[in-house]
């Protein structure tokens, strides 16, 4: 004799519907540690690889490196773009990138040369004059930073002078707004303490680190099995109580 209630049909489809979508939620959430933990490793291993040769890495880098590469050639006068206060530092501040012409090479490479704070206002740092002449530089060689939906469409083509600002920095758009084809990833200098710009160069995972997402894993595998004790119990058949005499 079953020690349980014969279940509606839509009980059954709704405590397997939420249980797996709390275990789908778990596993994505594992992922998502795994990833950070990757990439993590990724920047520690670059950071103190040898220099390789850009050329066998300017069109087709490795997927799941960042080759540390030098280069030489000169900046573009004047043409600076600036990533809006992409780390949220509590004065403000911005990210600073310009294109660098390399000798013999037809695209231009954009170079990331750090984070400028700001003073607390709203006004934007002034960003240094750009070296002129022939520069040597290195750094990782890393794909640009994320691109979501831009309120207003390309923000570079409404601007005039430079420095020219974004919240996202697109590489199509700093393409067509330089008139001139860019390399698949940026030069990511490497820290200089001598430089006016802070160069972190890991993630900044501080508010999400991988930690935060097993835990997060852990509560939505734990819904799942609350999901499938709760409905065991509202089936389970109580015992008769014993009649008084």
């Amino acid at each position: 004799m079953s020690a349980f209630r014969r279940p509606a049909w839509w009980s059954v489809l709704l405590t397997v519907a939420g249980a797996l979508l709390f275990v789908r939620l778990g596993v994505w959430q594992l992922h998502r540690a795994a990833e950070k933990e990757a990439l993590l490793r990724r920047y520690a291993t670059a950071a103190t690889a040898p220099l390789q040769d850009f050329d066998s890495v300017a069109q087709s880098p490795p997927a799941t490196a960042y080759p540390r590469v030098q280069v030489h050639g000169r900046y573009l006068a004047g043409r600076v773009y600036l990533l809006d206060n992409p780390r949220h530092d509590a004065l403000g501040g911005v990210e600073v990138y310009a294109p660098v012409e390399l000798d013999g090479h037809a695209p231009l490479l954009l170079a990331d040369l750090g984070f400028l704070r700001g003073n607390g206002t709203d006004a934007t740092p002034q960003v240094p004059p750009l070296p002129t002449g022939e520069v040597d530089l290195q750094g990782l060689y890393v794909p640009p930073p994320g691109v979501a939906l831009e309120m207003g469409g390309d923000a570079l083509a409404r601007q005039q002078a430079y420095p020219k600002k974004t919240i996202y920095l697109d590489l199509g758009q700093v393409s067509r707004d330089l008139g001139r084809p860019l390399y698949p990833r940026l030069l990511a200098l490497d820290p200089d303490p001598a430089a006016i710009y802070e160069r972190k160069r890991t993630p900044d995972f501080s508010s999400m680190p991988p930690s935060r997402h097993r835990a997060y894993a852990f509560q939505w595998f734990t819904f799942a099995l609350a999901a499938v004790v709760i409905f065991l119990v509202l089936h389970r058949k109580r015992r008769p109580r014993p009649r008084s005499s």
